[in-house]
């Protein structure tokens, strides 16, 4: 990239990592925390560095999961291995519509 992005100069800009974001809505709240426990026992090397999910306290049922990886390659290794695959399709059996997915380049951290 040349020049700044969004205003902050090329120096403060650290090593780009990535960030993928997953949206979904479900009754069923309690069910999606064992299965994301029991999908986090069996993860492998290329798992997330982090893993967070929230609740919308102003859409209850509405859920939104933030997986922070290392960089883009790590997560699309990641994505391709069966576990995730089986883990997003008993997801999918437990949410009230199709996830969403946001894949996201990070350009700037702060501490």
């Amino acid at each position: 990239m040349d020049g700044d992005l969004a205003g902050i100069p090329r120096a403060e800009v650290i090593e780009v990592s990535f960030v993928q974001v997953i949206e979904y809505d479900t009754d069923r709240p309690d069910e999606v925390r064992a299965l994301s426990a029991e999908w986090g026992r069996q993860q492998l090397s290329n798992a997330p560095a982090r893993l967070t999910v929230a609740e919308d306290r102003d859409r209850p049922g509405h859920f939104v999961m933030v997986a922070e990886f290392d960089s883009y390659e790590q997560a699309m290794a990641h994505s391709a291995q069966p576990e995730t695959g089986t883990y997003a399709e008993r997801m999918r059996r437990l949410a009230r519509s199709e996830p969403r997915f946001v894949n996201l380049e990070v350009a700037h951290q702060q501490a």
